[in-house]
C-alpha cells in the first residue's frame, strides 16, 4: 500500500522548513529568515503511532507575485497539494492573518482535502494567545498553536495528522483493473506510447525533455482487459534537476510507481541502457512491482543478424537485477508490437500476485536441498526447516532456518532461482525473509 502524503504549505517565512525538519527528525531543509529560501520541495518519511507517511516541504505561496521564482514556488506548492492526502497550512501568529493567508486558504478549500490549520511561533507554554482567534476567519476549522522552533505542540499536530488519515478516501478500483506506470528518462517515448494505445493525442508529446510534468491517469479498456495507464514525468539525472518543478516530477513518478501494479520501463533504443535507466529501473524493482522492459524506437535501429538477441543480452548485462523481466521491442510512433503489450501486462500482473501453497513450496524446497546441500561453516551446517509465502505484490516468502549467519546470499539466490524454474514468476521480483528458529535438538 502506498504511503500517505502530507504537504506543508503556506506563504514564505512562516516556518515551514523548521516544522519539516522537526517532523523528519533531522535538518534536511535549509532554515533561514529570508522569504523564499526553500525553492525546491524536499520530502522525507515520518512515523507516528505505527504509521509511516511521507511529508513534503514546499516553497512558500505568494498568490499575486509576478516574480518568476515565486510563481514557480507557487506551482510547486499546488502540485504538492495535488498529490497530498493531508495538507498542513502553516501561518504566523506574530504577523496575524495576511491577504496572502486568506488567498491560500481559498485555494485549500477548493482542494476538498483534509486541511490542518497551524499557527506557528506560539512560543509560550500555557493558554493559547488571544491572537489565535483571528485565524478562525480563514474558514479552515480550529487553528492549532505550535512552536516549530521550540518543538511545542508537535505531538498534538502529529495526532491531528494521524486522525485526518481516517478521512482520506482510498481509491477503489475494479479488481480486474491493472494500474500501469509508464516510467523512464525524459524523451524516451512514454507519452507517445500512451497516445498510440488511446488512438488520440491525450498527452502532450514534444521533443523537449520533461514536457510531462504530472503523472497523468488514463483509463483504457479493450478485449484484453481494463487498465489505468499513468504517464509519468521523465526522471533526470540528479545533477540535471535544475528546473524548480523537476524534483516534484521525480516524487510524482515515484508515487505513481508505488501505486502501480506493473511498470513499463521505457528505454530509447537509439541510446541503449544508460546509467539513469538503471536507477529508474531500480526504483520499480525495489518497490516490488511487476516490470516489463520496453525498448522503444526500435524502428530507428539498423538491423543485422541477431540484432535483437544481442541487444537483449546487452540490456540484461546492464540491468542484471532485472533478469526476470521480459523485454519487448516496439515503436510507439509506428505501433510496431504495441498490441503485444497487453497480454504481457496481464501475465506479469498475474505472476506478481501469484500464491503458492506451503505444501508445494516445501516440495520444491526439498528438491533444491537434495540437489545442492546447504552450506556449512566450522562444522556447523545450515538447516532449513520449512518455507511459507506471507504476501503477494511482490511474492514474499519466509524461510525458517537454524542460523541466519549460515544462510549465505548465494544460497538464498539459489532457492529463488529454483522457485522461478518451477513457478516462473515472470516479470516480478521475489522477496525472501530469513528467520531463525532454534530447534530443541540443535
Amino acid at each position: 500500500m502506498a504511503k500517505k502524503v502530507v504537504a506543508i504549505v503556506g506563504r514564505p517565512n512562516v516556518g515551514k522548513s523548521t516544522l519539516f525538519n522537526v517532523l523528519a527528525g533531522e535538518k534536511i531543509s535549509i532554515v533561514k529568515d529570508i522569504p523564499g529560501v526553500t525553492r525546491d520541495r524536499i520530502y522525507a518519511d515520518c512515523a507516528w503511532r505505527g504509521t509511516t507517511f511521507q511529508v513534503i516541504d514546499t516553497g512558500g505561496i505568494e498568490p499575486e507575485s509576478d516574480d518568476i521564482i515565486i510563481k514557480q514556488m507557487r506551482r510547486q506548492a499546488e502540485l504538492a497539494m495535488d498529490i497530498a492526502d493531508v495538507i498542513v497550512f502553516i501561518t504566523d501568529i506574530k504577523t496575524g492573518v495576511t491577504v496572502s493567508d486568506d488567498e491560500v486558504a481559498q485555494m485549500l478549500r477548493k482542494t476538498k482535502k483534509p486541511v490542518i490549520l497551524v499557527c506557528n511561533k506560539c512560543d509560550k507554554v500555557g493558554a493559547p494567545p488571544d491572537e489565535l482567534y483571528e485565524f478562525y476567519s480563514l474558514g479552515l476549522g480550529d487553528p492549532l498553536p505550535i512552536s516549530a522552533g521550540k518543538k511545542l505542540g508537535i505531538g498534538e499536530l502529529l495526532d491531528e495528522i494521524y486522525n485526518k488519515f481516517d478521512n482520506v478516501e482510498t481509491e477503489i478500483e475494479d479488481d480486474e483493473t491493472i494500474r500501469v506506470a509508464v516510467i523512464g528518462k525524459p524523451n524516451a517515448g512514454k507519452s507517445s506510447l500512451i497516445n498510440k494505445i488511446l488512438g488520440e493525442e491525450r498527452v502532450i508529446v514534444s521533443d523537449i525533455a520533461g514536457t510531462t510534468r504530472d503523472a497523468i491517469d488514463t483509463y483504457f479498456e479493450n478485449k484484453f482487459g481494463k487498465y489505468i495507464f499513468v504517464d509519468t514525468a521523465g526522471i533526470r539525472r540528479k545533477n540535471k534537476v535544475y528546473d524548480k518543478l523537476e524534483k516534484y516530477s521525480v516524487l510524482k513518478a515515484k508515487s505513481a510507481i508505488e501505486k502501480a501494479n506493473v511498470c513499463l520501463i521505457m528505454i530509447d533504443a537509439t541510446e541503449g541502457v544508460t546509467e539513469q535507466d538503471e536507477k529508474i529501473a531500480g526504483i520499480a524493482h525495489e518497490a516490488g512491482k511487476g516490470v516489463i522492459i520496453v525498448i522503444n524506437k526500435w524502428d530507428l535501429v539498423e538491423k543485422e543478424t541477431n540484432t535483437m538477441q544481442k541487444y537483449k543480452k546487452n540490456v540484461y548485462d546492464k540491468l542484471a537485477y532485472l533478469d526476470y523481466a521480459p523485454i519487448l521491442f516496439i515503436s510507439a510512433v509506428t505501433g510496431q508490437r504495441v498490441d503485444k503489450l497487453f497480454e504481457l501486462i496481464n501475465e506479469v500482473d498475474k505472476q506478481n500476485s501469484q500464491r503458492i501453497s506451503t505444501g508445494m513450496l516445501n516440495d520444491v524446497l526439498s528438491d533444491a536441498i537434495a540437489i545442492t546441500q546447504p552450506p556449512s561453516d566450522k562444522g556447523k551446517r545450515l538447516k532449513i526447516y520449512y518455507m511459507t509465502q506471507v504476501s503477494i505484490r511482490p511474492p514474499t516468502f519466509v524461510i525458517f532456518v537454524n542460523s541466519k549467519e549460515l544462510m549465505h546470499f548465494s544460497y538464498v539466490r539459489y532457492i529463488e532461482n529454483h522457485l522461478r524454474k518451477q513457478f516462473s514468476f515472470k516479470g516480478t521480483p521475489i522477496h525472501m525473509i530469513i528467520r531463525e528458529r532454534k530447534n530443541d535438538k540443535d
